[in-house]
């Protein structure tokens, strides 16, 4: 452990959280047990060829039967929150009826956190929409948003007296345009219109939970903090000076970025965003009242960042090294309108997802936004980590000197922008766990503890004692300047 790191060093404001995160279709498991029914992830990873060895996350790595022991580990590692997701498919099987058994589940997880001095944060979906709503339209339907403020309700009202802090969705890019039109992500379709009309309906949706669950809320006194968790980029054009790359990197900000923080913040599509993608339909979704709708107050952003994306508007030569892709596996381009921007590779380290790694990335885009947004509320770094493949050595121990590295060299980029007038108040690494990774199955480990995917043993890494070192000089530091004051 590298406790000369500059990451020790720091000096972290007060109430700075520190965290960690999963998502319940990775980790749970118990796919059809306590009344849970199929997600769209159960049925994708049914048809052959979707999921790398053609894993399922029918077992995951088996929280859903120790949770306890997981909390446990939380607390050991010192960490003040822990953000997890609720199952739609395990709360409203087939999209119809609540299921008490569901809720249950994660009133015990709540209570378990509390009781264990850990802040509960909880999102609404990450990704795991009911397959029987899916097979009624899914995301493409309109009527799916007012399914989810149901649903959102129906956790509410069990949840709400302790939870505090509560994420609509997060990344809704990966669960519209690379699921309904890039077909790697569950559902796995390639329709651009599909895939932007799922766009617009999150964003419903998350208008819709947010006005909901702030009426719930105020009715019975109770203090909610309510958000939402985008997965946003730095477009970078490969050359500056050429006008196609400018262009292309363009096309790039206005779907990862500006077609989210838009709507979200500013009550409006962006202009360029609607040309470019005008044969696909999306202005013909949006209804009057939608946007003032969706653009509620929120009372923080989630921003997830692991790399930028080095953009071009050339085709790749022929013996070129592609850098990172917008999905892992080859297939429709999940852009509508950019199908044709490439991604050179740059000199840069790379994690085993073939990702760049570039700490200062994530100084710039927390800077960014706060530039670019004068009503942007208080930023969470709520994912931010990466894969490596991970050996054990002979003394039981996992030695991941890369993933170490990688989270404390992104702590510091996270101070750097917090210096430079960047109001981010936490951090949560991902992830705590390894887990099944969505379209890799279990090929790609995230987490600081490792998980025997045969006994699943938790070990936790290297990376997890940094981090939990890092927090405790943090919080030591913090009380010795109180008690200085």
């Amino acid at each position: 452990m590298n406790v000369n790191h500059a990451s020790f060093r720091r000096n972290w404001p007060a109430g700075f959280i520190w965290g960690s995160a999963t998502a319940a279709a990775q980790i749970e498991g118990a796919a059809h047990e306590g009344g849970k029914e199929d997600s769209i992830w159960d049925a994708f990873a049914r048809v052959p060829g979707a999921i790398a060895g053609g894993d399922t996350p029918d077992r995951a790595v088996d929280h859903y039967h120790r949770m306890p022991e997981d909390v446990a580990l939380m607390r050991s590692l010192g960490l003040d929150s822990y953000r997890f997701s609720t199952s739609w498919a395990r709360v409203v099987p087939g999209g119809r009826t609540v299921n008490q058994e569901g809720l249950d589940f994660y009133s015990r997880l709540v209570d378990e956190l509390l009781g264990a001095g850990i802040l509960p944060w909880l999102t609404l979906y990450h990704w795991d929409l009911p397959q029987a709503l899916q097979e009624q339209g899914g995301w493409a339907s309109r009527d799916t948003s007012f399914r989810f403020a149901e649903y959102a309700e129906a956790v509410y009202e069990s949840l709400g007296d302790r939870v505090t802090h509560w994420t609509t969705f997060n990344e809704p890019l990966c669960s519209s345009l690379i699921g309904y039109v890039g077909g790697e992500h569950a559902p796995g379709l390639n329709d651009p219109e599909a895939g932007l009309a799922a766009v617009h309906h999150q964003h419903l949706a998350h208008g819709l939970a947010v006005e909901r669950l702030r009426g719930l809320a105020d009715a019975a006194g109770r203090d909610i903090r309510l958000g939402i968790t985008l997965n946003l980029t730095n477009a970078v054009p490969n050359d500056p000076a050429d006008p196609v790359d400018l262009e292309a990197a363009r096309r790039i900000d206005a779907l990862w970025n500006r077609m989210y923080l838009e709507p979200l913040l500013l009550g409006a599509y962006p202009s360029d965003l609607l040309a470019d993608v005008r044969e696909f339909g999306l202005d013909s979704r949006v209804l009057p009242g939608d946007l003032q709708q969706i653009s509620q107050p929120i009372d923080f952003l989630g921003v997830n960042h692991y790399h930028d994306d080095n953009v071009s508007g050339h085709p790749l030569p022929a013996d070129a090294e592609p850098s990172l892709r917008p999905t892992d596996r080859p297939g429709r381009s999940p852009f509508p309108g950019s199908e044709h921007v490439s991604m050179p590779s740059r000199d840069l380290p790379r994690t085993a997802m073939d990702w760049e790694v570039n700490p200062s990335g994530l100084t710039r885009l927390l800077v960014r936004l706060g530039a670019e947004y004068p009503n942007l509320p208080p930023l969470y770094v709520t994912e931010n980590g990466a894969a490596y493949d991970d050996d054990v050595s002979d003394d039981g121990a996992v030695h991941d000197v890369e993933r170490t590295e990688y989270v404390l060299d992104h702590v510091d980029a996270i101070a750097e922008a917090i210096e430079q007038g960047a109001d981010v108040r936490g951090y949560f690494v991902w992830s705590l766990l390894d887990n099944f990774e969505w379209a890799w199955g279990y090929e790609k480990r995230f987490g600081i503890v490792r998980v025997d995917y045969d006994t699943f043993e938790r070990t936790p890494k290297d990376s997890a004692h940094a981090f939990a070192a890092l927090i405790a000089r943090a919080k030591r530091q913090l009380a010795a300047t109180t008690i200085v004051g």
